[in-house]
């Protein structure tokens, strides 16, 4: 069996998001575990699919993972637009067909973004990405963090880690 990698997507471009906050969370989890994980986030991407800075992030995290931790935040009661015009840009035949995902919704209200979840497994369905059934929507997410970004909350910590445990086995 081949060693997977791990690539961390916080689908949003706005600097300093929660999403890269709980992407944080996610990343140092993966790396206790010894595993090949990365976390990028969509902030200064170039959405010009002919530029270098797109082939690259294209070649450099599209391509080469295997698993996706997708954190998606609430736009508008679905995803960030960045988040699908990156995926319309792409490589629709290299970079989706036969990986798996994780996906977290982000929200600061009650929701945790479930719309925006159950759109985006619409469109990773489409691609031929298998989603993970167990998709975490955490809700009122300013109030889990501490003052340093961390997640404190121990019920919200458990089943990120229980998410994770499965997503491994996945």
């Amino acid at each position: 069996m081949k060693a997977e990698i791990y690539r961390i997507i916080v689908g949003t471009n706005r600097t300093g998001s929660n999403s890269a906050k709980v992407g944080n969370g996610y990343l140092k989890a993966l790396k206790e575990k010894g595993l090949d994980a990365q976390m990028v986030t969509m902030e200064g991407l170039s959405l010009d699919p002919s530029s270098v800075a797109f082939k690259e992030f294209q070649e450099n995290h599209l391509r080469q993972a295997t698993k996706f931790i997708f954190l998606l935040p609430e736009y508008n009661g679905s995803y960030p637009g960045v988040f699908k015009s990156m995926i319309d840009i792409s490589d629709i035949k290299t970079c989706w067909p036969g990986k798996k995902a994780l996906l977290v919704g982000i929200a600061t209200g009650k929701g945790g973004n479930i719309r925006g979840l159950e759109h985006v497994t619409g469109v990773l369905n489409y691609l031929k990405v298998f989603v993970h059934p167990n998709r975490l929507p955490i809700s009122a997410v300013d109030k889990l963090m501490d003052a340093t970004g961390e997640i404190t909350d121990p019920t919200t910590l458990k089943l990120i880690e229980q998410q994770i445990e499965e997503f491994i086995y996945f």
